[in-house]
């Protein structure tokens, strides 16, 4: 006996194909030319027999669905009529289990041709048909694929109508769910390659403290165009980059990473300042997908001292230092050069600042300044940025709670999420 089959609601009309002239337990050996793009709130659901000896042993009586309108019913002999009948318009396939399959007579694979619909037909709803006596077929039938098995003599117009509409449906929320559940497996991979395309800074043997915060404005993801590094070499300097693709799509991420990697890369060869920018440059040029995308950047090597930096700006914000009893501060900016990408032969002077014995130094993206403030529509601005952070620091905040604590307020004042990548590192140094 076939498993109960439970009430189903109709079939939407989007899902049901082609609306054909229904004519009742008829054989439609004409290839079907679906448009699905079309209102389909009167197509008739289609069934596909496929069935050794279809007319002389009429197995299907008159079919309706819930709405009361007939199902309209193709009939195949053999895989060969089926494939050629087999067209988007179908809904349902009701297989004969003792058909046999191509090439296969004699077999010991005794659902071959079970096996080879489902091949066929991946999208389309299967009922497998078998005798009173041969009812463990049936059931294997289902675990083997097939949306449940129907015994030829118990058939009749009210159960067959029910099955068809119930394997559908069923049908219909398996390839859902499946999608579903790629989605979530493409979604997790992305999320871990994305994660895993994220910076660990090399600070091993430094007494420099490190911090950041990263927000991609791109939504559900977790990489941005904005990146950052950090690295010590091993003449004890601290080199720290930050940097800006423009634009917000997944190339411009791949292209942060690949000019992150570089840097390192680069870095740790022993290039610094101009040489190492005109480098980056060069790859940039090479890796980006338009002539028009270029990059800001921001490098900072500290002296293994501790207590004074090189600094080179490619068309970025400067950097903001803190220093015990003296204000916040942005670092000078008057000699910068400009973004990697827009100038041929360009030149990135490199600049000598004091730090001192004690500060704190915090590399920024515009996503940080750019915000909106208010109602006013009014952009934060370096000015708001470095007003804010000062009361931050007046109220105690360091490290990992500063940048938090900037961030969310930054968020806060734009009144929601912000549209552009976020990037923020800190570095510490007690005195």
């Amino acid at each position: 006996m076939p498993a109960p089959v439970p009430r189903q609601r109709a079939i939407p009309a989007a899902e049901s194909g082609q609306a054909p002239t229904p004519s009742e337990n008829t054989t439609d050996t004409a290839r079907a030319a679906p448009d699905r793009a079309e209102t389909v709130a009167h197509t008739n659901l289609t069934l596909l027999l496929i069935e050794d000896d279809p007319g002389g042993s009429p197995i299907v009586p008159d079919l309706l669905d819930q709405a009361g309108k007939p199902i309209r019913v193709r009939t195949a002999r053999n895989l060969t009529e089926a494939e050629r009948l087999l067209t988007d318009d179908v809904h349902c396939i009701l297989l004969d289990l003792a058909l046999s399959a191509p090439g296969r007579a004699g077999g010991d694979d005794e659902l071959a041709v079970l096996r080879h619909v489902l091949e066929l037909a991946p999208r389309h709803a299967v009922l497998a048909l078998t005798g009173a006596d041969d009812t463990e077929r049936g059931a294997e039938a289902v675990r083997v694929g097939a949306q449940d098995y129907l015994v030829r003599d118990e058939l009749d117009g009210r159960l067959l109508s029910r099955a068809i509409r119930y394997a559908v449906e069923r049908k219909r929320s398996e390839s859902a769910e499946r999608r579903l559940a790629e989605g979530r497996l493409r979604a997790q991979e992305n999320r871990r390659l994305e994660r895993g395309l994220l910076p660990t800074p090399l600070l091993e043997g430094s007494s420099l403290r490190f911090a950041a915060r990263y927000r991609p404005g791109r939504s559900r993801a977790l990489l941005g165009g904005d990146f950052y590094d950090v690295v010590r070499t091993p003449d004890g300097t601290v080199h720290a980059m930050i940097g800006d693709v423009c634009g917000h799509g997944p190339d411009e991420a791949a292209l942060g990473v690949e000019l992150r990697i570089a840097w390192r890369a680069l870095t740790l060869a022993g290039l610094c300042g101009d040489q190492l920018l005109g480098t980056l440059q060069q790859v940039l040029e090479h890796e980006r997908a338009d002539d028009e995308i270029f990059a800001t950047l921001c490098t900072v090597d500290i002296a293994p001292d501790g207590r004074r930096a090189g600094l080179c700006l490619a068309g970025h914000p400067s950097p903001l230092l803190a220093r015990p009893g003296l204000p916040a501060r942005l670092l000078p900016y008057d000699n910068n050069g400009p973004a990697l990408g827009l100038l041929p032969g360009a030149r990135w002077p490199r600049m000598q600042v004091e730090l001192g014995a004690e500060w704190s130094l915090m590399l920024y993206t515009d996503g940080l300044i750019e915000g909106r403030v208010g109602d006013s529509g009014e952009r934060l601005g370096q000015d708001g940025m470095v007003d804010m952070v000062r009361r931050q620091l007046s109220e105690g905040l360091r490290g990992e709670e500063l940048l938090r604590a900037a961030v969310n307020e930054v968020r806060d004042l734009n009144g929601g999420e912000l549209t552009d990548d976020v990037a923020v590192l800190l570095l510490d140094r007690a005195g």
